[in-house]
């Protein structure tokens, strides 16, 4: 007889979350390639306030601001060694941190040339694919969350690439991956979830979003201490503080001290701290109680209340 071929179980239906989810990801990627072309040559190119060299660095203020990424991102990575729950978009966020601290770097050395800005953008596209595979994992599923790493991934790379003529897949990848974030961080966290805010990771971008469009205004309102772009790179980092929060380190239940039972909030019992598991508790014998029929403790009980009545 011929041996019965292995049967490998299905994956499971897409649940009404994925549902919603490979929609939004459908009307974006229309959105990219069927929406008009916006030419980069048309676009404003921004000039940067902050020019002023230090020890020979120029644009030191907006190149020394990128050090932050690669501390967060070596952070991020040292906490990740520890925990074996993490989502599969924690990894690529961490790593497109130290790219973007790279790539930004590269390119705020001469911000003139309009090369340089590719590897800043490419930089970029990692990072807000483990951003929206974090937030996938962490309200939808953990299949959603590897899925969304990978396809944002492919597509911002893609679109960071043809940025160079065309602006309008980047300009999808950067801000309708913000509104599909949004809409992720207003719905319920899923079982065995890690707890990243993703609020407050939005609200870190969103600052540096202002810094951005401040950079003339900041500098003014510093007396040319500090510009509103290099204020944008230090947000923007500290947007991963709340992952690496989340991330924190596991604690091991048979080290923590024996304080009260959750169930009924008592303390155990000095008796049982020493029992071993199973074996049997010996009580202490009852006291005797004296019997009625004995005549002997019936007599002297009966002289001890005679006494007592006298």
């Amino acid at each position: 007889m011929l041996p019965a071929p292995s049967r490998r179980p299905w994956p499971a239906a897409p649940q009404a979350r994925e549902n919603f989810l490979i929609c939004a990801l459908f009307i974006l990627t229309s959105v990219a390639l069927f929406a008009p072309a916006l030419p980069a040559s048309a676009w404003h190119v921004a000039h940067f306030v902050d020019t002023r060299t230090w020890m020979g660095l120029p644009n030191a203020g907006d190149v020394l601001s990128n050090l932050p990424f690669l501390a967060m991102g070596v952070w991020g990575l040292a906490r990740l060694r520890a925990r074996r729950d993490a989502h599969a978009g924690a990894i690529c966020f961490f790593v497109g941190l130290i790219l973007t601290c790279i790539g930004s770097s590269y390119y705020h050395l001469a911000p003139d040339a309009p090369e340089r800005l590719v590897a800043d953008r490419l930089g970029m596209a990692v990072v807000f694919a483990g951003f929206l595979g974090i937030a996938a994992g962490e309200r939808i599923s953990a299949r959603a969350g590897q899925a969304v790493v990978v396809l944002v991934a492919a597509a911002g790379l893609l679109a960071a690439w043809v940025a160079r003529e065309n602006l309008t897949p980047w300009a999808v990848v950067q801000f309708g991956g913000l509104a599909l974030a949004v809409g992720l961080a207003l719905t319920r966290p899923v079982p065995r979830a890690l707890g990243v805010p993703l609020g407050g990771m939005l609200v870190f971008y969103v600052l540096a979003k202002l810094f951005e469009l401040g950079d003339v205004t900041v500098f003014e309102a510093t007396g040319h201490i500090v510009s509103g772009h290099t204020l944008k790179h230090l947000g923007a980092a500290l947007a991963a503080w709340p992952v690496i929060r989340a991330l924190g380190p596991v604690r091991d239940i048979k080290s923590m001290p024996r304080r009260t039972t959750a169930a009924t909030g008592s303390a155990p019992s000095p008796h049982s701290a020493g029992t071993r598991p199973g074996a049997r508790r010996r009580h202490p014998p009852a006291p005797a109680v004296p019997s009625c029929s004995d005549p002997s403790q019936s007599g002297s009980a009966y002289e001890t209340r005679s006494r007592k009545a006298g």
